[in-house]
């Protein structure tokens, strides 16, 4: 995960490809939990849920994970509650994934383990 942790995300206006399964897999490696799911469009993307023990917190992790995401001009989709964070990302341009998804899965990660 360290050399993700690294690396800022790229702008991406499309024309390059997703990548593909085996690309998939190898990134996959270095973020922690996140699963992998190919949605009904067939378009991959990374999801993970977060466990917290108040609204409260998981409102803090969502800020701090916001601050983050606009910091790497790369966002994701959000939802969260009482005691809870999901968190689905995928590179819209290009409909899958790319190193900058996997980029900031590593960042929500180091977030949510500070």
């Amino acid at each position: 995960m360290c050399d993700l942790l690294n690396k800022k995300c790229a702008p991406c206006e499309g024309g390059i490809l997703p990548f593909d399964i085996s690309e998939i897999h190898k990134y996959q490696k270095k973020v922690d939990g996140w699963n992998v799911v190919k949605n009904e469009k067939k378009i991959f993307f990374l999801e993970k849920n977060f466990i917290f023990k108040d609204f409260v917190n998981s409102q803090q992790f969502i800020n701090k994970v916001g601050e983050a995401s606009e910091a790497e001009g790369h966002h994701p989709d959000i939802s969260f509650g009482w005691g809870y964070a999901k968190i689905i990302i995928t590179t819209h341009a290009i409909e899958g994934l790319s190193e900058n998804d996997f980029i900031l899965a590593a960042k929500i990660d180091q977030i949510f383990n500070a």
